[in-house]
């Protein structure tokens, strides 16, 4: 990759081992410990704008996941499970652990997001609370997946259809693809929320085979196996056990369905949460409002 600007000086950088290979992470601040889960297209550089502020409060580790920035991408099994929350998850548990964090909070946003409240299911001692922006969850969203729905995460839809159609078409003008979604996920429909040293991390990250193949599998799974997983825990009567905080942009996808909260008061036991002005990508479109939200959550 290109040089790239450090968005995050006084952070360490770490290079940890896992089952799926290298896992990219960096840490900084003091306090109880935080890890900050990026989301689709993007990488851990979008909390850049928030994590020092984050760090005023926690000991703060962000990390890229599997197949995402610099994380190693590997390659997919026939059933996606390469690349579902819950194998995603460990990564985060494996991560933190090496890290010396056996019990730590959660903020996650749109993947990452997933991610969280999969390990908050899978590992209901390892999560004291858990923060998720502008999502709901898989299930819910296939189950409200109509004409609506579908044209405006038309992605959902899109990236997982069979390899290697998405792969080749996206790898035809990754950057254009990547600038569109990009803009298009915003409340203003541009790139102007977007720091320009930022774009050029997810430029990088982005326009590789292996990333645009890893990404499509994450959607793949998420189509399949994320979705069975969920179906499963309901089925079980699994909850979420500790403490969630659900934020939404004004903007954002989860804005045009049904009540968010009312959606996650299903799905865990002690909910709360507010909308916040902007689009999809709220740690980057208002990221006062964010952190100021997350913080007093967070905090508890």
């Amino acid at each position: 990759m290109p040089d790239l600007a450090d968005l995050f000086p006084g952070f360490a950088s770490h290079w940890i081992d896992t089952q799926a290979g290298r896992i990219f992470a960096r840490s900084g601040g003091s306090g109880p410990p935080l890890l900050l889960l990026h989301g689709f297209p993007q990488t851990h550089v979008m909390w850049h704008r928030i994590a020092p502020a984050m760090a005023e409060h926690f000991s703060v580790v962000l990390m890229d996941l599997r197949g995402y920035g610099w994380s190693s991408a590997p390659r997919s099994d026939a059933e996606h499970r390469t690349f579902s929350k819950r194998a995603m998850a460990e990564d985060a548990v494996a991560v933190m652990a090496a890290l010396g964090h056996a019990r730590f909070r959660l903020a996650g946003h749109d993947r990452g997001a997933r991610v969280g409240y999969r390990l908050a299911l899978d590992h209901p001692g390892r999560l004291e609370r858990l923060a998720v922006l502008d999502i709901v969850p898989t299930l819910e969203m296939w189950a409200g997946m109509d004409a609506a729905r579908a044209m405006a995460t038309y992605h959902w839809l899109f990236l997982a259809q069979p390899e290697s159609l998405p792969e080749t078409l996206i790898g035809g003008a990754p950057i254009a693809y990547l600038e569109h979604t990009l803009a298009s996920w915003t409340a203003a429909k541009t790139l102007d929320a977007f720091d320009p040293r930022a774009l050029a991390h997810y430029r990088a990250a982005f326009a590789e085979p292996s990333r645009i193949h890893a990404a499509c599998e994450d959607y793949r799974a998420g189509a399949g196996v994320d979705r069975a997983d969920d179906a499963a825990d309901r089925e079980a009567g699994r909850r979420i056990l500790c403490p969630l905080f659900a934020a939404w942009g004004v903007g954002g996808f989860p804005a045009k369905g049904r009540s968010t909260l009312e959606v996650w008061r299903e799905w865990a036991a002690d909910v709360s949460g507010a909308p916040i002005e902007g689009g999809h990508f709220l740690p980057e479109e208002n990221p006062a409002a964010t952190a100021a939200a997350l913080v007093a959550f967070l905090r508890g």
